[in-house]
């Protein structure tokens, strides 16, 4: 998975430049790197007529997309390169899909950037996923307004380095009023810390006398999970997840109930225009009856 919750929860807002350990990544990370894909005037038109040639059909794309962005350390491995040099392509790759969503009109996207399991490698890949993590969220804040994006981190903030979670507060701050996108990057999340964070935070309500439990329905559950701040698009209608697994790694087990799969070989940093537009398509022949049956 890639690299970069609830910012609600944060526990600090100080700012980027106050916070050394920060400084200190964040200038290790500062490397050439490609540009990310224009989205906006000539490239957001050329993504736009990508999507009417691919014979899709605009007003049936999935409204939320979410993405497991695995396959970082192999496509690195692959090239002779080390896995910071995977999760940098990787990054840099999210900002491309970031950009053809925009363009082609999904209302949010769900990226998968490191797992609460994933806390668990080598500590020197971790402390590089974090760094690498608030970089990309500093570096994007200013792109991401001028474009109506919203960003939100959602996940663990208790295991996340306090710049990290100060840079999640900044960037919820500074795009809360954006709709264009509403982008979520999943650091230190997992499915299962998610619906317990939820059940234990209507468990306080009823201790409160705030409610009863026999009030707790799916719909309560549903608006304490981390993604309720997405509204109407807090589902995901199409999951992607790129490398050739084919699970889903207690990620957004709750939210994606009745989602649609698409699996792909491709490892992420190489998962492009081109593989996006083919899980779209294979979405659009998806029949989606959520349990109902289809009368003939």
């Amino acid at each position: 998975m890639l690299l970069l919750s609830h910012s609600s929860s944060a526990t600090t807002t100080r700012g980027l430049a106050a916070a050394p350990p920060a400084c200190s990544r964040r200038a290790r990370l500062l490397l050439p790197r490609a540009r990310a894909a224009d989205t906006t005037g000539v490239g957001a038109d050329r993504a736009a007529e990508a999507l009417l040639q691919s014979g899709l059909r605009p007003e049936s794309l999935p409204r939320h997309v979410a993405v497991v962005m695995d396959g970082n350390s192999r496509w690195a491995r692959a090239r002779g390169l080390t896995p910071a040099d995977g999760h940098k392509a990787g990054g840099r790759n999210l900002e491309r899909i970031v950009g053809l969503s925009r363009a082609w009109g999904i209302r949010a996207l769900t990226a998968f950037v490191c797992s609460r399991e994933n806390l668990s490698r080598p500590m020197a890949e971790v402390d590089y996923m974090m760094g690498l993590s608030e970089w990309l969220i500093g570096d994007n804040i200013d792109k991401l307004s001028r474009q109506g994006i919203r960003l939100q981190v959602i996940g663990d903030t208790t295991k996340m380095p306090g710049s990290l979670r100060s840079a999640a507060v900044q960037a919820d701050e500074a795009t809360r009023h954006n709709s264009q996108l509403h982008l979520m990057l999943a650091i230190c999340y997992s499915g299962r810390w998610d619906m317990v964070q939820a059940c234990r935070e209507l468990a306080r309500e009823a201790q409160a006398n705030q409610l009863s439990p026999d009030d707790i329905d799916e719909s309560l559950v549903a608006g304490k999970l981390a993604t309720s701040a997405a509204g109407e698009f807090s589902c995901p209608d199409l999951v992607i997840r790129t490398s050739g697994e084919l699970r889903l790694s207690n990620f957004l087990l709750w939210q994606s109930a009745y989602s649609e799969f698409f699996f792909t070989d491709k490892m992420w940093p190489d998962f492009g225009e081109a593989e996006y537009l083919e899980a779209l398509r294979s979405f659009q022949g998806r029949d989606r009856r959520f349990g109902q049956s289809r009368l003939l």
